[in-house]
């Protein structure tokens, strides 16, 4: 099922209260770097840290009752855990997630301290849909996929509509990895141009959008930007993708720890990386934005304190 801007409100509806309406910033020094009027959503300020909480707590609500009291399950290398984590612990239910060995150790940490069971594995030489599936089916447990998946997507889309409420952006720039983000984005902002942004070295998208086919990129591939380092598009986010996504844009570690130390210096945000490509992507001045109101979603903010150091020392 491909989700519709109906499903992105229903979604709104069912999170209504659990998810934080986060808000939209502006600064004179981003608008005068820029030439263009900027806002900033800033889903760091959201539960859980990111904008991950949107999804899960839509797909969980709308399992039914008897589905849901099995508990649940999720792969995901942060952010999705632990807002699956957090919505499960909000139902009372059990939540097992699989996480990357490698995964942030604030990430796996967190997840574990919101009572869910974390089971790790080797990212370059296991597949986490293979281990999720077969803990799925072995346990009785519903998957909560991070993005290919029709309710997850539309609740992460409810970012998008609090964006209209406030303003009619021209363009929005938001990150992009397994699609749900980007492509909710798209459906509840149907009039703005979409300019996905993913890391440099990991450009599935673009290459999925020129050949019209779902690219992988090679497993171990690495960046700073962990929460975008998903193999490929999933097949409902790329079915939009193709229809909606302007240009796509790739972002270095360099110029991504930059946008870090801008969003706290200017900003007084604290963004983890992949929160920042978007910020990136419009200061390296790749796209022509002057004149025109600009949004940016700022996906995150779970940093360890390591990444953060190198940002302020960027």
């Amino acid at each position: 099922m491909i989700p519709t801007i109906e499903d992105v409100k229903a979604a709104a509806k069912r999170i209504e209260g659990i998810a934080v309406k986060t808000p939209l910033i502006r600064n004179d020094v981003l608008d005068e770097v820029t030439g263009a009027k900027v806002w900033v959503k800033a889903e760091n300020l959201q539960r859980g840290g990111a904008f991950k909480m949107r999804g899960a707590t839509n797909a969980i609500a709308a399992l039914s009752p008897e589905v849901r009291a099995k508990g649940v399950i999720a792969f995901s290398s942060g952010n999705h855990a632990i807002a699956v984590a957090t919505a499960s612990k909000l139902f009372a239910i059990a939540a097992t997630i699989v996480m990357p060995a490698d995964a942030p150790k604030i990430k796996l940490d967190t997840t574990r301290s919101l009572g869910a069971k974390v089971v790790t594995y080797d990212r370059v030489g296991e597949s986490r849909e293979e281990i999720g599936a077969r803990l799925a089916a072995d346990g009785g447990l519903a998957l909560i996929k991070p993005f290919d998946d029709p309710f997850v997507l539309a609740g992460q889309g409810t970012a998008g509509l609090e964006i209209a409420a406030l303003i009619s952006p021209d363009v929005v720039f938001v990150p992009a990895s397994g699609g749900g983000l980007s492509t909710g984005t798209a459906l509840s902002l149907p009039d703005a141009r979409v300019f996905a942004v993913e890391p440099e070295g990991h450009a599935d998208i673009q290459r999925t959008l020129e050949t019209g086919v779902i690219q992988r990129n090679e497993p171990g591939i690495r960046s700073i930007c962990d929460g975008l380092l998903t193999e490929q598009m999933g097949e409902i986010p790329f079915a939009i993708a193709r229809e909606r996504f302007e240009r796509v844009f790739a972002v270095s570690n360099e110029a991504v720890l930059r946008a870090m130390k801008f969003a706290f210096q200017r900003l007084k945000l604290v963004l983890e990386p992949s929160g920042a490509a978007s910020l990136a992507a419009l200061l390296e001045g790749g796209a022509d934005v002057r004149g025109q109101t600009v949004a940016i979603i700022a996906s995150g903010g779970n940093v360890d304190v390591e990444t953060f150091e190198r940002a302020l020392a960027a």
